[in-house]
């Protein structure tokens, strides 16, 4: 079986890192191409990219930015936020991305699934689940849908989306642990990897999302101090947890090429 996955995650609104609590609240919390470097540079397995503002201005995603983000990484990268199209995912690739993820473009057109799946590979989809009680809520979490998250992740996965990105609302940026119900409901209900997200205070709430989950979402644990991430890795293993030996990598790019 894989070892888990710990996976920093850059929520950017107005080309800046955000952080909010049950998304809101927004504050700022850095530069992106920044914080990414040097997440890749401590250790992350990946590193997620959201265009949070992307949906709700009516726009694609902030390519140009997502460019600079990838040029500074060694590591596996996903970005979401804006993604309607197929041609909208190539063009993400094209920028630096490993993998795009979808959301609430899914839910308008659960065939938006289907198509990126047939294009670029499963391996390259990330059905991507805000959900509040267990709801899907959509458009940045402003807007409920009558879809259960269980559920909808099964029809992602049926659709061909290689891994659930799921995202509690409720335990978003409280640092009171993951909701690890449904966190397993999801789980339960498929078969292609879980990346549980919100919540994450301590090494005990991630070791605990790991039972449940196969990668662990971080974001507010770590911006303040992204050297955290080595420590954390030592904490988990201290929990029991089998993570990832993670040496400090090289660049894609080197600096006096970018």
């Amino acid at each position: 079986m894989p070892l888990p996955r710990l996976i920093p995650c850059l929520d950017v609104a107005r080309g800046r890192v955000v952080k909010g609590v049950r998304f809101q609240g927004l504050r700022d919390a850095g530069d992106p191409v920044e914080l990414g470097s040097a997440y890749s540079e401590f250790g992350a397995d990946e590193l997620v990219f959201l265009d949070i503002s992307a949906t709700l201005e009516e726009r694609g995603t902030l390519r140009d930015l997502v460019s600079r983000v990838a040029e500074r990484l060694a590591i596996p990268f996903t970005v979401g936020g804006g993604v309607r199209s197929v041609a909208d995912a190539e063009a993400l690739l094209r920028a630096g991305a490993d993998k795009v993820s979808v959301n609430s473009a899914a839910l308008e057109r659960p065939a938006l699934v289907t198509e990126l799946a047939n294009r670029l590979g499963s391996q390259a989809v990330v059905a991507a689940i805000d959900a509040k009680r267990g709801a899907v809520r959509t458009r940045a979490g402003t807007t409920s849908t009558p879809r259960r998250a269980a559920a909808w992740a099964r029809e992602c996965e049926e659709r061909g989306a290689g891994e659930i990105l799921l995202t509690s609302i409720d335990a978003d940026g409280t640092r009171d642990g993951y909701d690890l119900a449904l966190t397993e409901e999801v789980a339960r209900a498929v078969s292609i990897p879980v990346i549980a997200s919100g919540g994450a205070g301590s090494a005990q709430h991630v070791a605990d999302a790991l039972e449940v989950a196969q990668a662990a979402l971080l974001a507010s644990i770590l911006h303040e101090d992204p050297a955290r991430l080595a420590t954390l890795r030592s904490e988990l293993r201290d929990l029991g947890v089998a993570v990832r030996s993670a040496a400090r990598r090289h660049k894609r790019h080197c600096e006096s090429s970018s």
